[in-house]
């Protein structure tokens, strides 16, 4: 693996090869916060302890399904904390400043401490992760305040109806909105081509998944790491790197701590809001700054430079963000990138053209960074080369600077296969409804589209506006 760019990223309203021309910031972190919803990885503190055989029958520690365990913990019975006196409602976290065009705009809730109370401590893990945290927060209370209206359940509610119906719409946000967004169109098509009933491609999947696969959890869904930037523009007055060799509340984006009050984030800085937007959420024709989405670094053999030495409070020996995923890979005996494609019915990539280094820059093949790695890629590093070296290859006719990066066979089958698994084998997940699911129309777009932006745009209507 190589670093991306040292200089400092161009403004979000200049180009830069080494961002994708098709992938917003915002993605990033809903990746993120999927991870923390599906996947709890305990074999940092583990692998010590435990033998290969014990290693390879580990379970995940939490449910492997798409069931908001990060956002709702165990519950109002269980963690009263984490919820508004109702039982119904989440507890939101103080008033935030810094962008005008949401007056509500809020950190997380938290305790004498500092220390965030949620469901999921990894989404205070960081400044962007934790604000997105709050969005689905607040998201929640909207659906609480829409099935209270009077035309609609009536003015009782429950708890599990609010949650079943935040999960639900979460669930298609995920179906219908990132997946599309990170692999491969043809994948998608044949898991998802419909999306009230996906077809996983391994017919042992087709059942449903009752452990997380480790090709999953330790490799494929790893791809993350490469779209992240080194530094983020919140809002017009604020921008930070993601890690800092200073100290104090206010240098850098890392979290575990309360956010400076006016880091409030404008998210046109992260996504398009589009022409749903509540009015409230976007900027004035009169305002001076020019609001344009950052967008995401390109899924490549490349990491920004921060992650090439994680600070101490994050990750020591090693420090490397690369090399610890390299590590983990081994730790679990993952089979190679070669052999997963072979497993899945694909021809390799030869090693000529298994690309190590930034998609804009010059590029070795695999073998002239580690020989030992010929036909032998490791899962991570095949499935990050495998993305541009086949979005190359689907656009023939484009500049490679200009190519959007999208993953690639085997690292959209991993995990087009694994989302259906988990929503199958759920039978509390949207696509057990009783009728097909849909979106509340009031939260959508144009009657049926809901992704991201439309979730972000109900979060940030006054409360008023829901009911």
């Amino acid at each position: 693996m190589t670093p991306k760019q040292k200089r400092k990223p161009t403004s979000e309203t200049r180009p830069n090869p080494e961002e994708d021309r098709d992938i917003t910031a915002a993605y990033t972190y809903l990746g993120q916060f999927i991870d923390h919803d599906i996947t709890f990885d305990p074999t940092s503190r583990l692998r010590e302890s435990l033998d290969r055989e014990q290693l390879g029958k580990l379970a995940d520690f939490r449910t492997p399904r798409f069931d908001l365990d990060n956002l709702y913990g165990r519950g109002p019975a269980d963690q009263p904390y984490l919820y508004d006196n109702d039982g119904i409602r989440m507890l939101l976290g103080k008033r935030m400043s810094g962008n005008p065009y949401d007056p509500d705009a809020r950190d997380l809730p938290r305790g004498p401490n500092d220390r965030a109370l949620i469901g999921d401590p990894r989404n205070d893990e960081n400044r962007i992760v934790s604000q997105l945290h709050a969005i689905f927060l607040r998201f929640h209370n909207h659906v609480a305040d829409y099935l209270a209206r009077p035309d609609q359940l009536g003015t009782k509610v429950s708890f599990e109806e609010v949650r079943n119906r935040v999960r639900w719409h979460y669930q298609w946000m995920l179906v219908t909105d990132f997946l599309p967004t990170v692999i491969e169109k043809e994948t998608f098509r044949r898991v998802f081509g419909d999306p009230n009933n996906p077809v996983p491609g391994l017919r042992e999947l087709r059942i449903g998944l009752k452990l997380m696969p480790v090709e999953f959890s330790v490799a494929a869904y790893r791809f993350g790491h490469s779209m992240i930037r080194p530094e983020y523009r919140l809002n017009a007055a604020v921008e930070r790197p993601i890690f800092s060799k200073h100290t104090g509340e206010s240098a850098d984006l890392g979290g575990f701590r309360p956010i400076p009050s006016d880091w409030a984030i404008d998210w046109q800085f992260f996504i398009d809001l589009g022409d749903g937007a509540a009015p409230a959420a976007t900027a004035r024709p009169d305002d001076p700054t020019e609001r344009k989405p950052q967008m995401a670094y390109k899924i490549d053999t490349s990491l920004a430079s921060p992650l090439r030495q994680l600070p101490a409070r994050i990750a020591s020996h090693p420090s490397m963000l690369a090399l610890r995923n390299l590590e983990r890979g081994n730790t679990f005996e993952l089979p190679s990138g070669q052999e997963v494609a072979e497993a899945l019915g694909l021809a390799p990539i030869p090693d000529k053209e298994l690309l190590i280094g930034r998609a804009t820059a010059d590029r070795k093949p695999i073998t002239d960074i580690a020989r030992s790695f010929a036909d032998r890629a490791p899962l991570w590093t095949y499935i990050l080369s495998e993305a541009q070296v086949m979005s190359w290859k689907a656009n023939p006719s484009t500049p490679k600077d200009d190519v959007p990066i999208k993953l690639g066979p085997v690292g959209s089958r991993i995990i087009a296969d694994v989302f259906a698994a988990l929503l199958i084998g759920d039978r509390t997940s949207y696509l057990y409804n009783d009728d097909p699911f849909n979106p509340i129309p009031e939260f959508t777009r144009d009657g049926t589209t809901f992704g991201l932006a439309e979730l972000i745009n109900v979060a940030l209507r006054p409360r008023r506006q829901a009911r």
